[in-house]
């Protein structure tokens, strides 16, 4: 793989243009005093409360209303602290509201920790759900004459670093034998690729499987076309600031929300009729036979009571972020707040362990 000097990508152009003020203020959580950052790691070696104090309340993220939708058409019952819901899902703008303070827990893919980490935000995964079919396939341009990844040599693909379509092309890459100066990867976020394909400004874009039907649709008789893969984008999960694990009443907060979080893929994953129509139709404006197309394609749910196949992925994610210059090499054991780990588990069908 190509240093950051020969790669086909200028680095501090793509960190200026894709995360903006965030890398702007990097560093700014390292500059507590010493006392602070001893009491910060005291506090989140103490055991979790085993009740959640009166009062409490956390912002959560909830992308597209999924979250509340889960938990109304699941009926999975009443959260133990009040919370405010954000519709923020991209890896970038989770960082950017974890900075601004207005967002407590985020759910996101394993790249956007990494990429807090690189920028020195200090934050901790808290949860785990482990997917083991690909979330996302590869479109084209319309008119274009890309058939499989090999021919991606040479071309313009859509590339988010702070996300994880972002580490879906890079392991598709490797997969291929390609190396980053054999491509052309254009910085974009993942809410500019469906535009960005169809003006021509990238040959190629990973898009989630519930974007690409829709596309396809619009775009498949103009000679656009998806490329599948089997590269799988292994983590979906949850995460926080310190700052709010240091907290032990919302620390108690995160928790609890936890097995809540858990239930309601659950519940979504075993009832896709309704999904399809409550979620997809009413407020995705899919029709149904696309909803459907989607939803066959859903990960069975995985909450496995052990992290340890997550922090390996996670670590072989970080190495080959590293290999191509865009973070610096280091150990994501830093990354996980072991005093969750199991809860997801502890609150699921043991189907959904293994």
């Amino acid at each position: 793989m190509p240093n950051s000097r020969t790669s086909g990508i200028d680095r501090r152009l793509f960190l200026s243009s894709v995360l903006g003020a965030a890398a702007g203020v990097a560093g700014l959580s390292g500059c507590a005093g010493s006392s602070a950052a001893a009491d910060s790691k005291d506090a989140l070696s103490a055991p979790l409360a085993a009740k959640v104090p009166a009062g409490t309340g956390l912002t959560v993220a909830s992308y597209l209303g999924t979250q509340q939708l889960q938990l109304k058409l699941g009926k999975l019952g009443t959260l133990p602290f009040k919370v405010s819901w954000a519709n923020i899902g991209a890896g970038p703008d989770v960082i950017n509201a974890f900075r601004a303070g207005s967002l407590d827990v985020g759910n996101n893919a394993g790249i956007p920790p990494i990429q807090a980490h690189f920028q020195n935000y200090d934050a901790k995964i808290v949860a785990i759900n482990i997917t083991r079919k690909p979330n996302y396939l590869f479109a084209t341009k319309p008119g274009s004459d890309i058939h499989t990844v090999d021919d991606f040599k040479g071309k313009k693909l859509a590339f988010s670093q702070g996300q994880a379509q972002g580490v879906v092309l890079l392991r598709a890459l490797k997969k291929a034998g390609l190396s980053y100066d054999e491509v052309k990867l254009v910085p974009l976020t993942s809410n500019q690729f469906l535009t960005a394909l169809q003006s021509g400004q990238v040959d190629v874009a990973p898009l989630a499987n519930s974007q690409a039907p829709a596309y396809l649709k619009q775009y498949e008789a103009k000679g656009a076309r998806s490329i599948t893969t089997d590269v799988v984008d292994l983590l979906n999960l949850l995460w926080a600031p310190t700052s709010v694990l240091s907290d032990p009443a919302k620390a108690a907060a995160v928790a609890a929300y936890i097995p809540f979080w858990a239930k309601g893929q659950v519940w979504t994953y075993e009832n896709p009729d309704i999904w399809n129509e409550d979620f997809y139709v009413k407020t995705q404006n899919l029709t149904l036979d696309q909803a459907k197309a989607v939803t066959a394609l859903a990960n069975k749910p995985l909450f496995p009571p052990s992290w340890a196949e997550a922090i390996k992925w996670e670590q072989e994610t970080a190495d080959l972020l590293a290999e191509g210059g865009f973070v610096k090499k280091f150990d994501v054991g830093v990354l996980f707040d072991h005093r969750f780990e199991g809860i997801a588990a502890k609150a699921v069908p043991a189907e959904y362990r293994r």
